[in-house]
């Protein structure tokens, strides 16, 4: 069995991807994780009793204990998942995102060379370096232009997209200068259990739920394309296992929609498994001042990875939001432990001080 130095490994992306290495017998885990805000330890109780498993608490930016934990472990791949990844941080905050994803992703990448470098020449040969990006790196599209593909120009739009952009700059230079052995992911917009409630699908649940407004940005006709987040944990796998080194491929749902859109179709499953008597959640939809620069839409031509590497999501995005929401139902303690007092504060920052629209205004604004 293999063995992988997964990096974030205690967030979203990161922990789902581990939980199902572990399940299905991927490979062994070194997991790096700083435990930022977004990161939450409980989330990979299950593997507390695992051999498989090892937990390190530390920042890829610290070259010395990446440097460490490579020789002590000798991983066949490093799966970067460390990011700052929440487009409105990085409005109010840019210079985190700069430190993490692109000074961050230097400092790990100059380790994992010096490191490859010095493996034996059949191991060499087999070493991965596996970087999960965004498609926000491409940009924003008009409603009638195609989606995004592999050989898209880079226009990123907020200093997130921007460090992810950077980042990526990096990972091909590392390719095609020293020939280190590196794969490029980039994904919709991820949803599914045990994601950070900052991101609009489980906020959404758990406000509707609190009975609490349902913030929608300007008119709400913003649209993302929806990944779930194990089918992209699988595309991840067929990436790292089957592909040729120096390639990038995109990853998508095929599920364009509205910001709008989706925030109904919570409404509507929350009616049915959580009703109240008289009372529809989507009553609770308010339309507000708009985030600066905001992009009017994403969407992932996945073609490439279907053609080379046979994937393609599983779930339809009513599927998957059903089990969403199903999970945030069921775990209440995690909801509990990850909505700390920081995490109110930031609710409060970013959403309270923003101006109301009524939904008739909303409906009839000129999209920026």
């Amino acid at each position: 069995m293999q063995t992988y130095l997964v990096t974030g490994g205690t967030g979203f992306i990161g922990s789902n991807f581990i939980l199902k290495a572990r399940r299905e017998d991927w490979a062994t885990v070194i997991n790096l994780d700083k435990l930022t805000y977004a990161s939450h330890p409980q989330t990979l109780a299950s593997l507390s009793d695992d051999a498989g498993y090892q937990f390190v608490q530390g920042d890829i930016g610290d070259p010395n204990l990446v440097r460490t934990l490579l020789n002590q472990y000798q991983p066949d791949a490093i799966l970067n998942f460390a990011a700052e990844s929440h487009v409105d941080r990085s409005i109010l905050s840019p210079q985190d995102f700069i430190q993490t994803n692109v000074v961050g992703t230097f400092h790990l990448l100059e380790a994992s060379r010096v490191y490859w470098e010095q493996l034996a020449v059949e191991r060499k040969a087999q070493f991965r370096f596996l970087h999960v990006s965004t498609d926000e790196v491409y940009g924003s599209l008009n409603p009638t232009d195609p989606a995004f593909r592999e050989d898209t120009p880079y226009a990123p739009n907020s200093p997130y997209a921007a460090s992810k952009a950077g980042s990526d700059h990096l990972v091909r230079a590392y390719h095609h200068t020293y020939g280190l052995p590196t794969l490029t992911t980039h994904c919709s917009n991820n949803y599914g259990p045990r994601q950070f409630p900052e991101k609009l699908i489980p906020l959404i649940i758990l406000n509707a739920l609190d009975g609490k407004p349902l913030p929608i940005y300007g008119d709400g006709q913003n649209v993302r394309d929806w990944l779930y987040v194990s089918d992209h944990c699988d595309a991840i796998e067929r990436v790292l296992r089957h592909s040729l080194v120096g390639e990038t491929y995109n990853i998508g749902g095929r599920n364009e929609l509205t910001n709008l859109a989706v925030v109904e179709q919570i409404c509507s499953i929350l009616d049915d498994l959580a009703p109240k008597p008289n009372f529809n959640h989507s009553s609770l939809i308010t339309f507000i001042q708009d985030r600066p620069g905001h992009d009017r839409r994403y969407a992932i031509d996945c073609s490439k990875i279907q053609r080379d590497l046979g994937w393609q999501p599983a779930e339809s995005f009513e599927s998957g939001l059903l089990k969403t929401v199903q999970w945030y139902l069921a775990n209440a303690r995690w909801i509990e432990q990850v909505r700390s007092g920081a995490y109110q504060s930031w609710i409060t920052q970013n959403y309270c001080d923003r101006a109301v629209k009524s939904p008739l205004q909303a409906s009839v604004e000129t999209p920026p």
